[in-house]
């Protein structure tokens, strides 16, 4: 029975590393490599406009790297990462089970990182963005700036910029600048990632950058809100007004 077609995007900011992954692929079966992006933001582009069921990301590149790009594509979409060698990115993969392949790319070990890829396809097992996100950050640095996909494009908000973070449901709305930009990723993940001097779970819906703090209000008995300096009001939960007042 013929394998399945897989749709392959091809991610490296390196001409010759793109030439021989297709090169490689071109000796299995069942594969169609729709496209190739030589950085993230044109990966994420492509992405969105292809639908491959499969992407080979290169970790290390420019504007975006390939965490970064992970985190902005449809978690459905199976991504195996081709790097150079790197301890943590490694373990990461490792330790959430994730394929990888090792720069120079050895034929053969690229045919079953493929293969993986297409048995987690059939699994329909979605890709554990989050965790492996936190295990590749090095021990103790936050998250520096959060990424919102709209549509093709890419919204790069800078921690300094975010004012308040709304959960609704499976999303979180990140206001900033005025705007409000959905990412589809929960509360809880995003503030296990953040700086915890600087951003506060204020209530479960909740997260507040204390920088932009101007006071808190009783709102009824046994009830605060937080007074943000540009007059938004938000809840303050019994807990959250405990955790915030230990960081004023």
């Amino acid at each position: 029975m013929p394998a399945e077609t897989l749709r392959v995007l091809i991610v490296d900011d390196e001409a010759l590393a793109r030439r021989g992954l297709r090169r490689d692929l071109a000796a299995l079966e069942g594969i169609d490599v729709v496209g190739e992006s030589a950085d993230g933001f044109e990966a994420v582009k492509a992405a969105a406009e292809l639908k491959p069921d499969l992407v080979l990301l290169d970790i290390r590149m420019p504007r975006l790297d390939g965490f970064e790009v992970l985190s902005l594509l449809d978690p459905g979409i199976a991504v195996v990462f081709v790097t150079a060698h790197d301890d943590r990115a490694v373990q990461a993969f490792d330790a959430n089970a994730v394929d990888y392949v090792m720069k120079p790319v050895d034929p053969e070990r690229l045919a079953r990182a493929v293969e993986r890829a297409r048995e987690r396809r059939r699994r329909r097992e979605p890709m554990p963005v989050a965790a492996i996100g936190a295990a590749a950050r090095p021990p103790g640095e936050p998250l520096g700036r959060i990424l919102v996909r709209d549509g093709a494009r890419v919204h790069v908000i800078p921690m300094d910029d975010v004012d308040c973070v709304e959960a609704q449901d499976d999303y979180i709305a990140v206001h900033a600048g005025g705007r409000a930009h959905l990412k589809q990723q929960t509360i809880g993940e995003l503030e296990a990632a953040l700086d915890p001097r600087r951003f506060v779970r204020i209530h479960r819906s909740w997260i507040l950058n204390i920088d932009r703090l101007d006071r808190i209000e009783l709102y009824a008995k046994d009830s605060r809100v937080a007074i943000l300096k540009d007059g938004r009001r938000l809840p303050l939960s019994r807990a959250g007004n405990l955790r915030l007042r230990e960081l004023l």
